[in-house]
């Protein structure tokens, strides 16, 4: 295909077709600002920060919708689109309120950073803006008066996510991004995935913080505070310390948590060992006996919700087993309260997460078998950034420390629950020993990694070929979903994430994230399992203890008492359909 050549202040750009002024330019290195751009999302033009000027064009155009042409002259700093794009900024300023040193994006905010390079320095004009209360009623709060409203939290949440929570209302000066009617986050069909907060440009969109709590937790001697890190944390959390993007900062992370003054460090990925042996024993049964096909994954709360609300007839197809998050809790607060001797009315637990629906799932009232909330509270990696700062801890200069047994011990198939087919291989490791009693040589399987939305895998067990999906994003887990419930999607299991790229772009990660962070930190995640000494999640040997000592063995009368559980309709209720009605659609579909 013929490219098409342009020329930029003066240097020759080549592209091919299809491309904008703004991919031409960032091709040749040449910058121009933006603010509604995302390189993830479909561009729309809302906020003229791009604006340039293009030779024969009677007005400036913006350059990320304005498709590039053959003998293109585009001009992206004159003094005409100079003062174009300031003017636009000085007005969003004027409606923007000067809280900068109170704000969570404060440094980090899109906003702030343009008003830096343009050299803004005061308020031209001064006078009413708009007003809105917080909404802190959901986990995703909206401060509707640092909005922007360059729509990337909409075009995420409709066009990628496949959800539209939030939606565009009102014309000029009353319009508003929010849920319809101008509902409250928490009465609106949210999934608590918190994409919206990671494509937003300023601080209208943050998670509801746990920052607090956890400190006087840390401070209450009567209390035992364990804290676990997810696998995507690991791999994330040095970027908010300066370190390259995808640097892995296992041991780092660990020494910093002791700092801080948690009793014990600890890691889900024990857990998502556990996860794997209940979960793939429970495929095993289904396979074998009938059950309902093709099995879900459950570790995504995100995703689960969204089933909740737009599939409640197929909620049967989902694994029973809890998270690896919500399994900790319960196995921390028996199993090892029992073995260390302590309270569990006073073991505080706390979760480290890349996401946001980690909040919403520890406060569920099914998670709590263990007889107390299985997960006490949950910050996300971005909380965890801001508590070592506050406590003045330097990531990149601490030692490596290494996790508590016996819930730190892990195996490479755990880490790799934090990127995109990381579960479904974890869980094929498992089940072609458990199936064939054969070692499996080649452990890596390359056809459930990377980042396209949708993935097939093929497994062979003893003769019988296993076919499996992978979904990521919920716009694909929706393609998934309605191919299940028109009868043609021909798998026996498939796994599930809300977010785009897996837990590593949670919607509780360090910002920014795009396509190509999230490939650097699933390449650290794949390396972290190379560089582990065991590499299957059966073969942890604290794995097998606790079955020994007691959880007996997978899907067993305790383990399903502790590691599983069901999940509930949240469908509207139908003209002349009874709330019990709807409630029989979720029965609990607890393993026997």
């Amino acid at each position: 295909m013929n490219e098409i050549a342009l020329t930029i202040n003066g240097q020759q750009v080549k592209v091919a077709p299809g491309a904008t002024v703004l991919d031409a330019a960032r091709a040749a290195n040449i910058y121009i600002p933006t603010l509604c751009y995302h390189p993830d999302l479909p561009p729309e033009g809302h906020c003229r920060m791009c604006l340039v000027e293009i030779e024969k064009e009677r007005s400036l155009q913006p350059a990320c919708t304005f498709p590039a042409a053959e003998g293109m002259v585009v001009h992206t700093h004159t003094r005409q689109v100079r003062e174009a794009r300031r003017l636009s900024l000085e007005l969003l300023l004027s409606n923007h309120p000067a809280d900068c040193l109170n704000c969570v994006r404060s440094k980090k905010c899109e906003l702030q950073t343009l008003a830096a390079e343009m050299g803004i320095e005061e308020n031209r004009f001064e006078g009413d803006r708009t007003r809105a209360p917080v909404d802190d009623s959901s986990y995703i709060i909206r401060d509707n008066e640092k909005c922007v409203l360059c729509r990337r939290c909409l075009r995420v949440c409709q066009g990628v996510q496949g959800i539209g929570a939030l939606g565009a209302a009102g014309r000029g000066w009353e319009t508003t991004i929010g849920p319809a009617f101008h509902q409250a986050m928490a009465d609106a069909v949210c999934v608590n995935c918190g994409q919206c907060i990671n494509y937003c440009p300023t601080g209208a969109l943050r998670e509801q913080e746990a920052m607090a709590p956890v400190w006087r937790a840390l401070a209450d001697p009567d209390a035992f505070v364990v804290v676990k890190t997810a696998p995507a944390v690991r791999a994330a959390i040095g970027e908010e310390e300066g370190m390259p993007q995808g640097a892995l900062a296992t041991g780092q992370m660990v020494s910093a948590l002791r700092l801080l003054g948690f009793d014990r460090v600890f890691d889900t990925q024990f857990t998502a060992d556990l996860t794997i042996m209940e979960e793939g024993h429970e495929l095993l049964k289904r396979l074998n006996e009938g059950g309902k096909l093709p099995m879900l994954t459950s570790c995504c709360p995100g995703w689960i919700k969204f089933a909740e609300h737009f599939y409640p007839d197929l909620l049967d197809h989902i694994s029973t087993c809890k998270s690896p998050q919500q399994m900790f809790g319960a196995v921390a607060k028996t199993y090892y309260a029992q073995k260390a001797q302590v309270d569990p009315g006073k073991l505080v637990v706390v979760s480290v997460m890349p996401c946001t629906a980690k909040k919403f799932e520890a406060q569920r009232p099914e998670m709590s078998d263990s007889g107390f909330r299985d997960v006490d509270y949950v910050l996300t990696t971005r909380e965890l950034a801001r508590m070592l700062r506050q406590a003045g801890i330097d990531l990149s200069t601490l030692p490596e420390g290494e996790y508590d047994d016996p819930l730190g011990a892990s195996t490479g198939a755990a880490v790799i629950f934090g990127a995109t087919g990381g579960v479904m291989e974890a869980a094929l490791r498992t089940v072609y020993e458990v199936v064939t009693g054969e070692t499996l040589e080649q452990l890596d399987f390359e056809a459930a990694r990377g980042l396209d939305g949708i993935r097939e895998v093929t497994a062979s067990l003893n003769g019988v070929t296993v076919r499996a999906a992978i979904a990521n994003g919920l716009g694909n887990v929706r393609k998934i979903m309605d191919r299940i419930r028109a009868g043609e999607a021909e798998y026996h299991f498939i796994e599930m994430m809300a977010c785009p790229g897996g837990c590593l772009a949670g919607g509780g990660q360090p910002l920014p994230i795009d396509y190509g962070i999230r490939g650097k930190r699933a390449s650290a995640l794949y390396r972290a399992d190379r560089e582990m000494p065991l590499r299957k999640s059966h073969e942890n040997p604290f794995i097998k203890q606790i079955y020994e000592e007691y959880l007996e063995q997978p899907l067993g009368h305790r383990s399903h008492e502790l590691l599983h559980t069901h999940y509930q309709s949240r469908a509207p209720v139908a003209e002349g359909e009874t709330e019990t009605d709807r409630q029989s659609v979720a029965e609990p579909q607890r393993s026997a």
